[in-house]
């Protein structure tokens, strides 16, 4: 990509409307060769961003999900013991009695047994887009883990050899910053903030990803979700709730959004009991803008 205008454009073809800030963050991810940290609220696009990148860029999208208690084993590789175990088995039978043990155990560690976790997959496969999704999740261990394979763009696997990208991936890891990521991790990276879109962006949006919505519509759902936004709520709504509850709209036939259709669709937008019950008592404040 020669410019990032020319990479807002591509990913303006595969359906996501990048900002300036955006397109510039990951024009310079790629060009610099450099993972990318994308932190934000839930559902202002970090995820999205990973995925169009690897259709914009025509390469495979690898996620590695981020959860408490995730080691660098679950994400990086095992071994198919069952297997291993079936072909023991078969060169004890073969051997007769006389199996060596030292063939059969190099037998046991090689290519055909070795299950490539995301990142050994990212490593092998690259060029490709890794993502590495909210790892505020994941425990500092595997942070101080990560950042070694980030490095170096390779790993080793002990009863198989080094492993290392011929082109390194291209990683965006998100955090939607229910913890603090370590400063080594961020400095490894470049950094960038995602907002939730303004009005105008967002309205673009729904029109891109819901091509039959009417200007009203979708300007009565945009403007009462950025309303939802600023209320006190448990879970404030994101794009994706944003575009759930104008398909919601649409499916049921309506061309406006009043307080009767936005009663019986508020479960499209908001995803706790305590907020929707909140909202359904005020939907003409909602509503009136």
């Amino acid at each position: 990509m020669p410019s990032p205008q020319d990479l807002a454009a591509t990913l303006d073809g595969v359906g996501y409307l990048a900002d300036e800030g955006v397109a510039t963050a990951a024009f310079l991810a790629l060009r610099m060769r450099r993972p990318l940290f994308c932190e934000g609220e839930p559902g202002t696009g970090k995820t999205s961003l990973a995925t169009s990148l690897a259709q914009a860029l025509g390469v495979p999208l690898i996620r590695l999900q981020c959860h408490e208690g995730l080691d660098a084993t679950q994400a990086l590789y095992d071994w198919d013991f069952p297997r291993q175990l079936l072909h023991l088995r078969a060169l004890e039978a073969a051997s007769d009695g006389q199996l060596d043990a030292d063939m059969a155990e190099q037998s046991l560690y090689t290519e055909r047994f070795l299950i490539a976790r995301p990142l050994l997959r990212a490593l092998r496969e690259a060029p490709c887009v890794l993502l590495v999704d909210e790892i505020d999740r994941a425990d500092d261990e595997f942070e101080a883990f990560l950042l070694e394979v980030l490095s170096e763009n390779a790993v080793t696997v002990p009863e198989f050899g080094e492993v290392r990208a011929d082109v390194a991936p291209l990683v965006v890891l998100t955090s939607n910053r229910t913890r603090e990521v370590h400063d080594a991790l961020k400095r490894r990276c470049l950094y960038h903030w995602l907002e939730h879109p303004d009005l105008t962006r967002e309205i673009q949006i729904l029109r891109r990803r819901l091509p039959g919505i009417g200007d009203r519509l979708a300007t009565q759902v945009a403007g009462a979700v950025r309303r939802l936004r600023t209320a006190e709520l448990l879970k404030p709504p994101g794009v994706a709730e944003t575009i759930d509850w104008a398909e919601a709209l649409l499916a049921l036939g309506r061309t406006e959004l009043d307080a009767a259709s936005a009663a019986v669709t508020l479960g499209a937008v908001l995803k706790y009991r305590e907020d929707a019950d909140r909202v359904r008592g005020d939907l003409d404040r909602l509503l009136a803008g």
